[in-house]
């Protein structure tokens, strides 16, 4: 890998339309700035960066550029990197920015930055402007299930798990699915599995939220039924003898995006070269998590007091990319391990951001009229990740020629084309939908 210098000339897309994300103008109107002219120098404009994480396997390539010095190497010698107790704690520290003591960006859940931006899941419903600036990984969740239905050896297939949910919901006890934050990715995973098989998880089945790290005590005491979260969690439910994992979440859509690297906007607009170092260093720590070689090694990265805080046992083998489900089932080099470069991962289409925008109108979370293109287009800096790939010198076959990868298709059939994503919401059969 060719490291060219932090100096070169940022060419920066000259100015954000201010045309309004959303119909009605209601939900963000005038919050983003016009954009910040285009820098005259590559020099970091600070070396200072707040940024939050929380306990998870995919925050990988965050630990790897602070212990292996990438951060320092691209100028930015006064990164922080916190950890955060959930979601909605990252959420909150990014609306209070680093000047009144929160952060200036999160290894964060993609949609985030969205709901943030639009005030959808902020206090008050006030609106702090978001960008994405890489995405961090792709697949690598699971969604794991007690013991209490191990001979069901629940999979993708949720159909003898929706009469199990059923039979339970009628002897009067209550049936539940953990997640990690209202409208983020674990939420969507979920969801889009129960639906698949006929489960409404909006009737059938109560939808809770539940902190990362608090996934494997609550399974243990019974208090859900299914969860869907990223590594080490799933692992040490199996480890523990608690659950067994149904499936990970490539397997209902193969190489899905999953986490972000999302700074506020008034911190990427006052600071775009400082910003490019950011994106420089964490797509040389993605290269580093990414090479089997250095596997074994990141796991033992993950797993210090500093980051995750787990046994090595509960974070090597996924990490690997070997599963072995707690059902006898046992995948080694699975095609759907977590991605941290190959396959494009960390390049933010926005095409992806638009399916999870759709999502999350299916499941009421945001208004059925949103202009989503023109939100995707304010929020996604898919230029900046550009930009700082060319500098940095990445080969052109992993820099992207467009901003959209595409057609997805998911593993029940249905099909998302990015340039229709409304036909898609209409072939869903079952959904929650909003008015504005």
């Amino acid at each position: 890998m060719n490291d060219k210098s932090v100096t070169s000339i940022l060419s920066r897309r000259g100015f954000i339309k201010q045309s309004a994300a959303l119909s009605g103008a209601a939900m963000i109107g005038g919050l983003w700035s016009a954009g910040a002219a285009s820098s005259t120098s590559g020099a970091v404009e600070t070396r200072a960066a707040k940024l939050g994480f929380i306990a998870l396997t995919d925050a990988a390539p965050l630990f790897v550029a602070d212990e292996k010095g990438f951060f320092k190497k691209h100028g930015m010698t006064e990164v922080e990197v916190l950890k955060q107790s959930s979601w909605g704690t990252t959420r909150d520290n990014l609306v209070l920015g680093s000047a009144r003591n929160g952060i200036d960006g999160a290894h964060i859940l993609t949609p985030m930055p969205y709901l943030i931006s639009t005030g959808a899941m902020t206090a008050n419903n006030v609106p702090t402007p978001m960008y994405i600036v890489a995405r961090l990984n792709l697949a690598g969740q699971c969604i794991s299930v007690g013991n209490e239905y191990k001979d069901l050896k629940v999979g993708v297939d949720t159909t003898a798990f929706k009469q199990a949910l059923a039979a339970k919901a009628a002897s009067g006890k209550p049936v539940n699915a953990a997640m990690t934050f209202p409208g983020g990715t674990h939420d969507m995973w979920i969801r889009y599995w129960l639906a698949a098989g006929g489960i409404d998880p909006t009737r059938d089945i109560s939808t809770i939220v539940v902190p990362p790290a608090q996934m494997v005590a609550n399974m243990k005491v019974g208090s859900m039924d299914t969860f869907c979260v990223c590594e080490p969690w799933n692992h040490q439910l199996i480890n523990q003898g608690i659950g067994y994992t149904a499936n990970t979440t490539g397997e209902l859509w193969h190489n899905h995006p999953e986490k972000a690297l999302g700074l506020r906007a008034d911190y990427v607009d006052a600071n775009p070269n400082s910003t490019k170092a950011l994106i420089k260093a964490v797509m040389e720590a993605q290269m580093y998590c990414e090479d089997p070689a250095n596997r074994e090694e990141v796991a033992a990265i993950c797993a210090k007091r500093r980051w995750i805080n787990a046994p090595v046992a509960d974070i090597v083998d996924r990490m690997r990319g070997d599963f072995d489900y707690g059902t006898g089932r046992v995948v080694e080099n699975s095609p759907f391990q977590m991605r941290y470069w190959k396959d494009h991962a960390s390049s933010p289409f926005q095409s992806h951001d638009l399916w999870f925008l759709t999502e999350n109108i299916r499941w009421g979370y945001l208004p059925a009229d949103l202009d989503m293109k023109s939100l995707v287009a304010k929020v996604n800096r898919e230029d900046l990740w550009r930009e700082a790939a060319q500098e940095l010198g990445v080969a052109a076959s992993d820099i992207p020629d467009s901003t959209s990868r595409g057609v997805e298709t998911f593993f029940d059939g249905k099909v998302f084309d990015p340039e229709n994503p409304m036909a898609y919401l209409d072939s869903l059969a079952i959904k929650t939908t909003r008015a504005a």
